[in-house]
């Protein structure tokens, strides 16, 4: 046997069994299939919302601009973290939600300085409980939703890419707390936020990392 036909015998019984695999979707299109995920998931709850005391709350300048943060980052965090787990783009994404989260943490902190609050938002007692619950409870779900998604693909810095997700299921669940929030913003409520958001990005960090480290997951 000539030397060409025994390298085109190695090339056929090497790449015989392989199949086909189906491109990802460009990041910003996934970024946008979990951002549907999430509006689904706020037209479920709205019924059970506080309409009247979300107005008060948005009539306030400054839990207006926290609003508007908060999802901003949502929307940042998830695109970058979809873009980061593509080998080969620049870590410079991960600095997208920067900007948005300085907004979101600033206008939420102007709460906490000003001497006047948003009519009919006294903290009482339990509402404190009662917001940790809800951001752990709708941060989770979304953050295993944007892991399997992320899965898919194969991020050569799994532990930030994971972590930019724990941002981005933290923000969208400060988000939609917004209707829900029953008193306006104070110190005591406004750390509570902080160690619950920061505790989602470092589960995230951590145990998405380890999920995303394990390699990709093409066609499945």
């Amino acid at each position: 046997m000539s030397e060409p036909v025994r390298h085109h015998a190695l090339v056929d019984a090497l790449v015989g069994g392989l199949e086909p695999v189906r491109p990802l979707p460009a990041p910003m299109l996934r970024a946008l299939a979990w951002l549907a995920a999430v509006l689904g998931l706020a037209v479920v709850l709205m019924p059970m919302a506080d309409t009247a005391g979300l107005h008060a709350r948005l009539g306030t300048p400054d839990l207006r601009v926290a609003a508007l943060g908060a999802g901003l980052t949502a929307v940042a965090a998830a695109l970058a973290a979809f873009v980061t787990s593509v080998p080969g783009r620049s870590l410079r994404w991960a600095l997208l939600p920067v900007a948005p989260a300085a907004l979101w943490i600033g206008a939420s902190g102007l709460g906490c300085l000003r001497g006047w609050g948003a009519p009919g938002t006294d903290l009482a007692d339990g509402d404190a409980g009662g917001c940790f619950a809800f951001l752990v409870g709708v941060s989770l779900p979304l953050s295993v939703l944007l892991v399997a998604m992320l899965r898919r693909a194969c991020p050569l810095h799994p532990n930030l890419t994971a972590a930019l997700g724990g941002l981005a299921a933290a923000a969208a669940a400060a988000t939609l707390l917004v209707p829900f929030h029953p008193h306006d913003a104070t110190a005591t409520d406004l750390a509570i936020h902080a160690v619950t958001v920061l505790g989602v990005i470092g589960l995230n960090g951590l145990a998405g990392g380890r999920l995303l480290g394990r390699g990709p997951r093409p066609g499945r």
